[in-house]
């Protein structure tokens, strides 16, 4: 199968030239929040993996939302010129709803009040989404393209409890069924190359996530960065990163498992020059997905190829 952008699998890009009718770009805030698993209520030391800017190592600068805005589409222009992108405000350090409503919603009405942002992308946790923060997010929904992206990162149990998490399956599936509810998109976080996870273990969590009312799915490699336990871990020879050659088979694999209307908004990742320990071959992002496409190629693999049929 192939989708109408050329592309075996669906892309961020195509479901967006889809929806908005132009190129769309995305800009990463950073919205002065926390985490749970940072100030005590579960933990102080974050995630396993998670570095000092809790994902929001590529924010735009700026110490308003509206500066970090003007920063992110500057940089846009320098990469597009000759186009006139319209824009995704990406809500990415920490848990972006773990706050008052009053705080999300000054936040997120910043953003929306520039005229070529056409929608919110919020990351958060499942275990932050109570009642109140819902019934704000389905009003939003109906103001403006919204999705919310949960960090899930793997369904294995022993891998969940490792990395510290701090919440289990259950509490997952009953934020998505609420999502799904309120009819808001729903984006979950996976991540590849876990310590002691083997491949079918990532599949199972592929496999799992494909039970549910979801409509993307980020596939994130696992990076050692500066300042991590799990740099730690590392350097006393504790875990070892997946090769290219082994993250782009498994990528293709769990895109033949993934059910073919969840759009993949990413098949790998991002980590900042400064702070990365290991894999360096992810800093080479165009030779990953060159790399990965060409295999996808080769095997004749498309998304859901080994997805079962109903």
């Amino acid at each position: 199968m192939i989708f109408p952008d050329g592309k075996p699998y669906y892309s961020l890009n195509y479901a967006y030239k889809n929806r908005f009718g132009k190129k769309t770009a995305k800009i990463s805030l950073d919205g002065g929040f926390t985490c749970p698993n940072r100030d005590g209520t579960l933990d102080t030391r974050g995630c396993l993996f998670c570095s000092q800017k809790g994902s929001g190592d590529f924010s735009a600068i700026g110490t308003t939302i509206a500066e970090q805005i003007v920063q992110g589409k500057s940089q846009t222009a320098k990469k597009w010129q000759g186009h006139s992108p319209c824009y995704i405000a990406y809500f990415q350090a920490f848990t972006n709803t773990y706050a008052p409503v009053e705080t999300l919603k000054k936040l997120y009405e910043q953003a929306l009040s520039f005229p070529e942002i056409v929608g919110l992308s919020i990351a958060t946790r499942p275990d932050c989404l109570p009642k109140d923060v819902l019934a704000f997010l389905s009003q939003l929904n109906h103001k403006t393209a919204l999705s919310i992206e949960l960090g899930f990162q793997t369904a294995k149990k022993e891998s969940i409890d490792f990395i510290r998490r701090g919440y289990d399956n259950t509490v997952f599936e009953k934020a998505v069924f609420a999502l799904a509810k309120e009819n808001i998109e729903t984006v979950v976080h996976i991540i590849l190359g876990l310590p002691n996870e083997t491949k079918q273990d990532m599949l199972s969590t592929i496999n799992y996530i494909n039970q549910f009312p979801i409509q993307g799915v980020k596939l994130q490699l696992l990076h050692v960065l500066k300042g991590t336990d799990l740099a730690q871990y590392y350097q006393k020879g504790l875990y070892t990163p997946l090769t290219l050659e082994e993250y782009t088979d498994i990528v293709c694999d769990c895109i033949e498992h993934l059910r073919s209307d969840i759009v993949i908004h990413r098949l790998t990742g991002d980590g900042a020059k400064k702070d990365l320990i290991a894999p360096l071959w992810s800093l080479q992002k165009r030779h990953v997905l060159n790399t990965i496409h060409k295999t996808l190629k080769q095997r004749h693999s498309f998304q859901g190829k080994r997805y079962p049929k109903q």
